[in-house]
């Protein structure tokens, strides 16, 4: 009689907290222990293991490709993608950090295991986990996924992997609305100018400014927050700003976003400063919120500050200086940072008793595509926003609702 094939165990790795489970020699975390994602996980890695029994690694045939472990795939091409995935000044750009968000699950399952054995019963496993055990949104579930593949695809063009392995990769589709457990997200909506108005007074002006231009001219917040006078074209009554880097420009498209009178005159209060240097700076905006506490703290005193207090107090931020340095504040923002600045502002509002609904910057873009699409259509909602066909611009621009219910009460 044929032996049963032994079920491994659902255990628990002590250091970690971590549940694990023990296959084929190999340790496979699952989450934290008694969860149940950790249980909903050991079931999906033990019915994987026990219905794909041909998974192993295929007979040395003299094939010309190597015999690589997934972990070793991704070494190399994470090497690449460090080089390939940088701005036009040396820096990483999102990309790099969505990569590597991408690929720590199939790290942690699959690292392993022979890279030429993962076929499309795999990345549904590992699409599976991120949607039980992560949690991730529909979208961000798809594009991680074509993360995976577009790393598989590069092994298969540098010879590491056969061709075999990317095409059946592609045969897995994406996750469709409404017809997944994965979560859905909100569509992101234009945010009232009331709601912009609010926070303004809460948040530093050099961040108060971006929030104006970005409202005024509808660009993307990594636009506004690289802004400089050396890319603005002040020749005319309408200046053009060009960033020297921008979403596309690794396509070779040009970006230019034209500045009107009211974004004139909030720019102008910012280019006392060399043409190379980044007109909105967090160092400038830290020295600002500095001298607002030091004048708070002074209109709240009822003795005057004494040398010897003076003293005192410089040798104290001396000796913590010396214990803990801080990171210096950097010369230009970032989208975080940005959008940081303008969560803190809705926060001091709530405290000072003024109720703010959260948003954030890429609202405004969407608030400007709305406006312009109004008064002007789509035709010119496309060329403020920057976008080369119109259908990417019905993303961002709201339907008219008032204008579908002036017809409709007119002719309907």
């Amino acid at each position: 009689m044929a032996r049963r094939a032994r079920v491994p165990s659902y255990g628990l790795h002590k250091p970690s907290g971590q549940a694990r489970v023990i296959i084929d020699g190999k340790q496979v975390y699952l989450g934290k222990h008694g969860s149940p994602g950790s249980l909903d996980e050991y079931a999906r890695v033990i019915a994987e293991h026990f219905a794909t029994p041909s998974a192993q690694p295929p007979p040395d045939n003299g094939s010309k490709f190597p015999r690589i472990s997934v972990n070793e795939m991704l070494v190399a091409y994470w090497d690449f993608a460090r080089q390939y995935y940088c701005s036009r000044d040396g820096h990483p750009t999102k990309e790099q950090a969505g990569i590597r968000d991408a690929l720590k699950p199939l790290k942690a399952l699959y690292g392993h295991t022979d890279a030429t054995i993962f076929g499309p019963k795999s990345l549904k496993a590992l699409r599976e986990h991120m949607i039980g055990a992560q949690g991730l949104a529909r979208t961000e579930i798809n594009k991680r996924i074509n993360r995976v593949r577009r790393a598989f695809r590069w092994a298969v063009s540098e010879e590491l992997l056969p061709p075999a392995v990317y095409e059946g990769l592609r045969t897995v589709q994406g996750l469709r609305h409404g017809r997944t457990r994965a979560r859905e997200t909100e569509p992101i909506k234009p945010v009232p100018d009331a709601w912009v108005d609010a926070v303004l007074p809460y948040v530093a002006p050099q961040v108060s400014a971006m929030i104006q231009i970005q409202r005024l001219a509808g660009m993307r917040p990594q636009d506004v927050v690289r802004m400089r006078p050396i890319d603005i074209d002040m020749s005319g009554d309408v200046w053009v700003y060009r960033p020297y880097d921008h979403k596309n420009a690794w396509r070779g498209g040009d970006r230019f976003v034209p500045i009107g009178p009211k974004a004139q005159k909030i720019i102008a209060e910012f280019l006392d400063r060399p043409v190379n240097a980044f007109l909105f700076s967090p160092r400038e905006a830290y020295e600002w919120w500095k001298e607002q506490r030091r004048k708070e703290r002074q209109g709240k005193r009822r003795t005057p500050v004494y040398p010897c207090e003076s003293r005192r107090v410089a040798q104290k931020k001396a000796e913590s200086r010396r214990r803990k340095p801080k990171r210096p504040k950097r010369d230009c923002y970032d989208t975080d940072s940005y959008r940081r600045s303008i969560t803190y502002g809705i926060k001091r509002a709530r405290k000072h008793g003024v109720e703010v609904p959260h948003w954030c910057p890429l609202q405004l873009r969407h608030s400007r595509a709305t406006e312009v699409r109004e008064v002007y259509g789509v035709e010119g909602a496309q060329v403020i926003l920057g976008h080369k066909r119109a259908d990417i611009t019905e993303v961002y621009a709201e339907r008219n609702l008032a204008l579908a219910k002036t017809i409709a009460r007119r002719t309907g």
